[in-house]
Parts: C-alpha cells; sequence; structure tokens
C-alpha cells in the first residue's frame, strides 16, 4: 500500500479530471468488471490491515497500547510525588521564585500558598516505589510499574493540552497517536477497527472531551479512532433489520465495493479507499461484535477483581475488562478516558472517589493481561494531560505543567522503577526531565518505530507525532 499523498488527492481534482470522469460511461463499468475478477478493483480487506512501514525500524516491544487516560489533570502531589517540604509549608507563602514569570492557570493575580499532599505515601513492593495509599491496589503491582515523575507539557488549558498529549501539537488536523500507530502497522485485527475508544465518567471533576482527540486529521480517516458506546450497546444498530438475511446485505456490500472500486480506478481520494475498507468492517462487526459482548465466558473471580457491578454499565472497571479483551483481539490502539480530575475544588473527596473508580480496575488490567501473557507487548500509559499546582486553589488545586506523574508499564519498559523528579516542592521537573514530545519518540520506539522516519507530507512539509522535536527516554525502556 502506498503512503497517502495529500498532493496528489488535491491535483487529482481538476477540471481535466472532471471531464474524463464524465466521458467514462459504460466502458468503465465493464472495465471495472473485468478488473473485479482479475482482484484490480478497489482495495482488498487484508490490505486495509497493513500499514506504510514495510518492516519495523527497531526491535519490536510493544505491539499495542492501552491509554488509560484520566482527563482533567490528577494531581501528581497526591498520588505518585511524594514532597514532605510541601507538606511542612503548607498554609505559608509559596516562594515566588519559583512561580516568578511562569504560566499560572486560574492562580494569576492570587496570593499563591503551598499546599502540601492531602494523603500519606508508601513504599511498596520489592522496588519500594512510593505510591499514595488511597491507591492500594496499585500500590500491590508497583513493581510492574515504571512511574514517571518529571513529566512537563506546553498546555495549560484542557482542550490544548489533551490535544498536545494526544496529537504533539495544537493544530487542529494533526493526527492522533493511535491514527500514527495504525497508519505505520496497521491493525492485526481484521474483524474490529484497529483503534477503538471507550469514555467513562466519574461523580466529580467532569472535564469534557471532543472527538477530536482521536481524530485522524491529515491522514485518511480510515486511521480515526472509533468510538464504541460504553453503556448499553456497544455498537448501535449492529443487527440487520427485519426482512435483510446476510446473503442479501453480502450481495449489496459486494454492489457498492464495486461500484467504489471503480470511482478508486479513476481518481486518487483515499477516503474511497477509506469507504471500501468501512463497508467491509462494518460488515465482520456485524459477527465479531456480538462474541466481543459476550461475557459469560468471564469467571465471576475475574469481574469481582476489576471491581464491576455490571458489565456494560458504563464504568471505567467495566470498560477495563473490555480493554483487555479488544486487546486479545489484536486491536492495535485501545484508549480509555475516565472524566473524574479537575479538581479545582473538593480534592480531597474527588481524589477518594476517583481512587475509588480506576484503582481496582486499573490494577486489575494490567494483572489481567500479565496472567494471560500479554502484558509483555502491550504497553500500559496512565496518566492526564497536565498536573496540578503545589499552591492551594480554595480547596482543589489549578492547572499545573512545569511537572507532573505518570506512568507505563508493560511492552519493554522497565518495570518497578520510577523515573526523573521535580523541586522538593513539586513545581518544576529538575531531574531527566521527559516532555510529551519524548514520551511519543519513546512509545513509538517500543512499537519498533524510529519517529523521525513515520511521517507524511502535507503543505510541503513532514508531519509527525514528534513535530520537530523528541527524544527517546531509554532509561524507562527495558
Amino acid at each position: 500500500m502506498k503512503p497517502y499523498d495529500p498532493i496528489a488527492h488535491a491535483l487529482s481534482i481538476n477540471r481535466r479530471s472532471f471531464l474524463t470522469k464524465s466521458a467514462y460511461g459504460l466502458g468503465s463499468t465493464a472495465f471495472a468488471l473485468l478488473a473485479a475478477k482479475a482482484g484490480v478493483g478497489g482495495l482488498q480487506a487484508a490490505q486495509f490491515s497493513k500499514g506504510v512501514l514495510q518492516s519495523p525500524h527497531s526491535p519490536v516491544k510493544a505491539k499495542r497500547v492501552i491509554f488509560l487516560c484520566m482527563a482533567g489533570g490528577p494531581p501528581h502531589l497526591e498520588l505518585f510525588d511524594n514532597k514532605p517540604v510541601l507538606k511542612a509549608l503548607h498554609g505559608q507563602a509559596f516562594p515566588e521564585s519559583f512561580t516568578k514569570g511562569k504560566q499560572i492557570a486560574q492562580l494569576q493575580n492570587a496570593v499563591l500558598k503551598a499546599r502540601g499532599g492531602s494523603f500519606e505515601f508508601k513504599k511498596w513492593g520489592k522496588s519500594g516505589t512510593e505510591i499514595t495509599d488511597i491507591f492500594p491496589h496499585l500500590g500491590s503491582i508497583a513493581d510492574e510499574m515504571c512511574v514517571v515523575r518529571s513529566l512537563k507539557t506546553e498546555q495549560i488549558n484542557h482542550d490544548t493540552a489533551h490535544a498536545f498529549f494526544n496529537t504533539g501539537s495544537i493544530i487542529k488536523g494533526r493526527p492522533c497517536m493511535g491514527s500514527w500507530l495504525l497508519y505505520g502497522l496497521g491493525a492485526e485485527s481484521e474483524n474490529l477497527p484497529g483503534y477503538i475508544v471507550l469514555t467513562s465518567t466519574g461523580r466529580t471533576g467532569q472535564q469534557p472531551i471532543s472527538s477530536r482527540q482521536w481524530s485522524s486529521g491529515v491522514l485518511p480517516s480510515k486511521y480515526q479512532g472509533i468510538q464504541f458506546q460504553s453503556k448499553g450497546e456497544a455498537v448501535h444498530y449492529i443487527g440487520n433489520p427485519d426482512g435483510v438475511c446476510q446473503s442479501t446485505q453480502r450481495q449489496v456490500i459486494d454492489e457498492i465495493r464495486r461500484l467504489n472500486g471503480q470511482l478508486a480506478e479513476e481518481t486518487v481520494d483515499p477516503e474511497i479507499a477509506t469507504r471500501i475498507a468501512q463497508y467491509e468492517m462494518a460488515f465482520k462487526m456485524q459477527s465479531s461484535v456480538p462474541e466481543l459482548l459476550d461475557f459469560k465466558n468471564e469467571s465471576a473471580k475475574t469481574i469481582e477483581a476489576y471491581g464491576i457491578k455490571e458489565i456494560g454499565d458504563g464504568s471505567f472497571a467495566s470498560n477495563c475488562l473490555m480493554a483487555r479483551r479488544l486487546a486479545e483481539r489484536g486491536v492495535r490502539m485501545i484508549q480509555l478516558y475516565h472524566r473524574a480530575w479537575d479538581l479545582h475544588g473538593n480534592l480531597d473527596n474527588g481524589m477518594k472517589m476517583g481512587a475509588e473508580d480506576v484503582d481496582k480496575a486499573t490494577a486489575a488490567l494490567i494483572n489481567d493481561l500479565k496472567q494471560r501473557g500479554l502484558l509483555d507487548d502491550t504497553l500500559i500509559l496512565w496518566g492526564g494531560e497536565f498536573g496540578r499546582t503545589p499552591m492551594g486553589q480554595g480547596t482543589g488545586r489549578d492547572h499545573h505543567i512545569a511537572g507532573y506523574s505518570v506512568f507505563l508499564a508493560g511492552g519493554g519498559v522497565k518495570a518497578g522503577t520510577t523515573y526523573g523528579a521535580t523541586d522538593e516542592l513539586g513545581y518544576n521537573a529538575v531531574e531527566n526531565v521527559v516532555d510529551v514530545h519524548d514520551l511519543h519518540a519513546t512509545m513509538l520506539a517500543l512499537m519498533g518505530i524510529d519517529h523521525h522516519r513515520l511521517n507524511v507530507k502535507y503543505q510541503g512539509l513532514d508531519v509527525r507525532l514528534t513535530g520537530i522535536a523528541g527524544k527517546v527516554v531509554k532509561g524507562i525502556m527495558a
């Protein structure tokens, strides 16, 4: 499959091509029939699963990614970054030397006071990784985790921060990381989309997210994320209406494919190839999705381990179990958004509720993948679009971009480790600093991709996930 060329696409749409297409008539139809018999017309279903990379650039350590996105910005100082000095300074004036000239969101011109962490930290596992005591289940698997305490980002408002974390840019129309993975590596499953998104909502701190966070941007739309419903039917209208049998539907799809294939011979428009592939995918999903949603083989012990009250109830826990099932079926990129962390106020209660929602389920997902032999080649990323200030904002914390924490697990990551550090007050990342481009470069490297070599030409420029930046963080790789 040739890489997508937007310039060729644009040049194919002109007056001459229009006149040429309008003159084809019956001759074009006859040619399409002959081409279809020879296997020329249209895009074969198998081609849809291939990426543009003929072979990996480096050894492949991870085949798929599960991104557990904590939308809203969970505070690192309550979860993964213990700061006794900040706690001792609690309620006092925050030193101006840290904040002078720095970007602050809603605390501009406010009196800045230090706010120590609300919860106690414990050292967990053989690694002795310090993690909050409101994450006891995650603490129990600390030896599987690599906690990065020195991440920084560039965007201080939610929507642009999400865009930057997903696409490496705030420019609209840039492909997200899942789309880049599909574009480069293709999908392993022919019966399910290669990139699936699920969302859930906590009881507080519900920061909205937009579908552009899983957009394919300037790449053809067949690489975009497909949102499954978390509650009720995962995919609407998956069954045939009364009176339509599968064989009849197959005939209809074959005829539509023939016509689309005929059009594809006449123009370079990549959306025609998308249309062909998506009709075929929709047909296959009519059998694969019901099987995916059939949880009868999941044991009561497994359901309890995730903390699921009811399968398909829209909870993060239910979505985590679905993520494992999707990983088993070869889905390349799985994103779970949990909206619960925009805690400008009522932080202590919000944190307890957020932890109750995600702690048990996240640990169960990692344990479940490990028990099934899937963790070694599944890369887990847990974290939000930014962190929270070490200064208080009423009963909460404001947005913070200069240093915060995420963790990774599986997929070639160095387990049972911490990487980087913030200063004594948790404000700036000061040791082994990792920016978002570095994180993206490292994730791609774990998937066998050199981030400099996965790009697409757009408006005369090489567009890539990491832009002109990014370095692989070898210190977090096993």
